[in-house]
């Protein structure tokens, strides 16, 4: 059994660590989606390091990294890019904006307008943007990791389903432990000290270790019960009580394929249902709509993720 989506998972531990310090978990994550060409929600507090988190990942991919800053006033041109008049081809050419580059991080997605929102429905799903009259692709290994802050409700415009649905997986980024922020304090406290020079020492990885990781986990076995289960879980989802909208048909592909990755990660040829309980949280959380009255009753989307993998039957 290759072990090449360990070895991606355990270089990109190595050389995001360089920089970010306790995001282990997260990167685990982050390997699901990048071998399965997701893309990836981030949501926590401001101040936990997930630009440079998105920073260190474009390095050590050695792909070009994009910021784009959600705001109200953020129209879709400023994303996608612009025609311009060029004096002297005396012509129109067009100047692509930050959505054309390999890691774009869209910094609280939620405080931009719904019509920013939408422009990038397309590129997310289909990797391309149409411009006026002309379809533009976007890089081999484009991928959104997008920010948002869920404590903060003033001049944000919440997430649509659609737009939920696209992002194959949500990290719950928390506050460090005391030991980790002590270890950050020591290295980043001082007055001369950045993170400028700690993305220096960040090297790239192997692309070819990406292309043997996608090759490996589309080699691991999924059964029959396996795709029972993972049926019988979205059907959970969607007669659930507390559910206004359950989980779609992406959705479940989603969990597919992040199972598979998981259970290349513990180099097994075959996905059990474990590795789907493992990367439930992280696929079903951001994509189960609540109904009003559980949302009154202060119910949580995890609490609900892990209400339906206790209640539903394990296949043997």
């Amino acid at each position: 059994m290759s072990t090449a989506i360990r070895d991606l998972r355990d270089q990109l531990t190595e050389q995001l660590g360089r920089v970010v310090i306790g995001v282990e978990a997260s990167v685990e994550a982050l390997v699901v989606a990048l071998i399965a060409r997701g893309h990836v929600l981030v949501q926590g507090v401001p101040g936990l390091g997930k630009t440079l988190f998105a920073k260190a990942l474009a390095r050590a991919l050695g792909g070009e990294f994009k910021r784009i800053q959600g705001t109200a006033d953020l129209m879709p041109s400023d994303i996608i890019g612009v025609h311009v008049f060029d004096e002297a081809a005396r012509s129109f050419a067009f100047r692509p904006g930050p959505l054309f580059a390999d890691v774009v991080l869209v910094d609280e997605i939620n405080r931009a307008g719904p019509k920013t929102q939408s422009a990038l429905l397309e590129a997310m799903e289909e990797r391309q943007v149409s411009v006026e009259r002309s379809v533009l692709p976007l890089p081999e290994e484009f991928i959104v990791l997008a920010t948002q802050n869920p404590r903060e409700f003033e001049g944000t415009f919440p997430l649509p389903e659609s737009q939920l649905d696209r992002f194959m997986l949500r990290i719950d980024m928390g506050y460090p432990s005391r030991a980790t922020e002590a270890v950050i304090l020591g290295r980043y406290g001082g007055v001369l000290a950045a993170a400028h020079a700690a993305l220096e020492s960040v090297a790239l990885i192997d692309r070819a270790l990406l292309g043997a990781a996608r090759v490996a986990a589309e080699r691991i076995h999924v059964s029959e019960a396996l795709s029972g289960y993972l049926l019988d879980l979205a059907a959970a989802t969607r007669e659930h009580p507390r559910l206004a909208l359950g989980l779609s048909t992406r959705g479940v592909l989603s969990l597919l394929k992040a199972a598979r990755v998981v259970a290349g990660l513990r180099v097994s040829e075959f996905v059990t249902p474990d590795d789907v309980k493992q990367v439930a949280p992280w696929i079903l959380s951001h994509r189960l709509v609540l109904t009003p009255e559980a949302t009154l009753e202060g119910v949580s989307d995890a609490q609900v993720v892990q209400g339906l993998l206790a209640s539903t039957p394990v296949p043997r």
